[in-house]
């Protein structure tokens, strides 16, 4: 080991960030799949994120409306 090594010259690590996501497994029809897929390279998003607030905004239409599923 060295023992060289100057303490406060050593760059600091950023705090993580709290985790605001799980991994899960779905299945999902591949005519969905594709569509988000297509949008997410013509916007230049990825399809995963375009899913996320595709049911962000399903989620936002129900509220206050539970017998609209």
């Amino acid at each position: 080991m060295n023992s060289n090594f100057d303490l406060p010259t050593a760059p600091r690590r950023r705090a993580r960030p709290p985790k605001r996501k799980t991994r899960i497994t779905i299945y999902l029809d591949d005519e969905v799949l594709d569509e988000f897929r297509s949008r997410a390279e013509r916007t230049g998003t990825g399809y995963q994120t375009l899913i996320n607030a595709a049911l962000r905004l399903r989620l936002a239409a129900l509220e206050g409306h539970p017998a609209a599923a």
